[in-house]
């Protein structure tokens, strides 16, 4: 039915103008709370085979929201109602910034995947810290994604994403540093290792001051060479990160200017995530993102050392009911192997 609806009718409309009406109804939906704990009861994943725990948090599924959906912290509830084991709000500034002009954000439909060139548009840390300070009708695992603030020079980047930090890691279950995003000017420059530690070093600082320390990773690109992709696992170790999420979107394509994500990364991203096992082992939490559309995926990133797995095209394409749908599957999957917990399946063939 949502794929009839999508190719019908959705597809026709600018998709950064859908994406707003969709933000807007599930903020709506946030507000009514019984509507928004039957939804749960219905769809979050509640059996405990997929129960998983990472850096100290424990998650109800191993597939959650990416960030760049959720950009100001408005709908996280009604998204984990719909079934996902976390959500990650964000990318998050410490100011207030519009993003570049439109439009930003195309569909690529018969490749099941987007083209954003969104720039962090986004209200600003102070206004999210103030949504994230709600009290929750229902359960919900929050991530929060941070990024550097477009007008701030290279030079004050750190600065930057330490008021960020400040402001939102104390809400936070756990906290991103973004350094991977193709569309604010610079910002890739960052994930070289010689301005990402002192980068990280401020930010981590800020994280393990907070009352309950609040766990901190790292996002990285695809399109780093695989020598980076190494000093940047190294530097994850040396510095006791939790994590890395890998990967965002690739500008490695043809087209729109802009980070491509969905089908087409699918590869990309799974290599990067075999690259960071084989370098960290378990000692890190691998986060795999990026072309993930189905079960088949999210089981394929479990096998392959991923303790979570985030998707958001694949939402896109595969409709509301689509983390609940993947989810369900995953615990039959589970119990078909012989598994008592999902997280046995991790690394299996790493």
């Amino acid at each position: 039915m949502y794929r009839l609806v999508f190719t019908q009718v959705l597809r026709r409309f600018d998709a950064e103008a859908v994406h707003h009406l969709t933000v807007s109804a599930l903020a709506l939906l946030a507000r009514l709370p019984l509507v928004k704990r039957l939804l749960h009861r219905a769809l979050a994943p509640h059996d405990p085979v997929l129960r998983v725990s990472a850096f100290g948090v424990h998650f109800p599924g191993p597939l959650g929201l990416a960030a760049g959906f959720d950009k100001d912290a408005a709908c996280a509830e009604a998204i984990a109602a719909l079934g996902f084991g976390h959500v990650e709000v964000g990318t998050i500034t410490a100011h207030a910034q519009p993003g570049n002009p439109r439009p930003r954000l195309f569909r690529l439909t018969k490749e099941h995947a987007l083209i954003n060139r969104m720039g962090f548009n986004n209200a600003g840390a102070a206004a999210a810290a103030r949504r994230l300070r709600r009290a929750r009708g229902v359960p919900v695992v929050v991530g929060v994604n941070i990024g550097k603030t477009k007008v701030v020079p290279e030079s004050e980047a750190a600065a930057d994403y330490v008021t960020s930090a400040k402001a939102l890691a104390p809400l936070a279950d756990y906290l991103v540093v973004n350094v991977s995003s193709p569309n604010t000017p610079g910002l890739r420059n960052l994930q070289a290792v010689s301005l990402l530690r002192p980068l990280l070093t401020a930010v981590k600082e800020v994280a393990d001051n907070t009352p309950r320390r609040t766990p901190l990773l790292v996002k990285i690109a695809p399109d780093l060479a695989d020598e980076d992709v190494d000093a940047v696992a190294d530097l994850a170790l040396e510095l006791g990160l939790d994590g890395i999420i890998a990967t965002n979107t690739t500008i490695k394509h043809t087209g729109e200017t802009g980070g491509l994500s969905g089908r087409p990364l699918k590869g990309r991203s799974l290599e990067v995530l075999r690259r960071l096992r084989a370098r960290v082992g378990d000692r890190l939490t691998l986060v795999s993102a990026g072309g993930v559309e189905d079960e088949d995926d999210v089981w394929e990133r479990l096998l392959a050392g991923a303790t979570l797995v985030q998707g958001y095209t694949g939402w896109i394409y595969g409709g509301p009911l689509w983390a609940a749908r993947i989810h369900r599957r995953l615990a039959r999957r589970a119990r078909r192997h012989g598994l008592k917990s999902i997280t046995e399946a991790i690394g299996r063939t790493a």
